[in-house]
């Protein structure tokens, strides 16, 4: 029970859900998460905590960068989960939006995009 309470806490914030919609897309910088929803680099990564102890983020570091993805398909119930906010969320207004920006963001200089957060 303890695992699925982890995952309907990390599902009850409107931010966690478009960072795991935004992840659907593939790999992200934790700068890129930062500039999508436009919060504190500290709110981010708090988001980001409660998401990968819920099992529905993994992370992999690459310098000072860390870089989250959604978790391993075969990892249960985080798929069938992931799955049903992607069917069930693929036509929402806000995630359309999210994916538009994302897309132009994308284009961006990931290191000018991430030289305004190296502290």
């Amino acid at each position: 029970m303890f695992k699925i309470l982890n995952i309907t806490k990390a599902l009850s914030d409107e931010n966690r859900v478009r960072a795991l919609m935004m992840l659907a897309g593939g790999e992200l910088c934790v700068c890129q998460i930062i500039e999508m929803l436009g919060l504190a680099p500290s709110t981010v990564s708090k988001h980001m905590s409660i998401l990968r102890q819920a099992g529905l983020v993994e992370t992999r570091k690459e310098g000072r960068w860390i870089y989250y993805r959604l978790a391993d398909p075969e990892a249960q119930p985080a798929c069938e989960i992931l799955n049903w906010l992607q069917r069930h969320l693929k036509n929402d207004k806000k995630i359309l939006n999210d994916v538009k920006q994302l897309r132009k963001m994308q284009k961006m200089s990931k290191d000018e995009l991430c030289e305004c957060y190296r502290s």
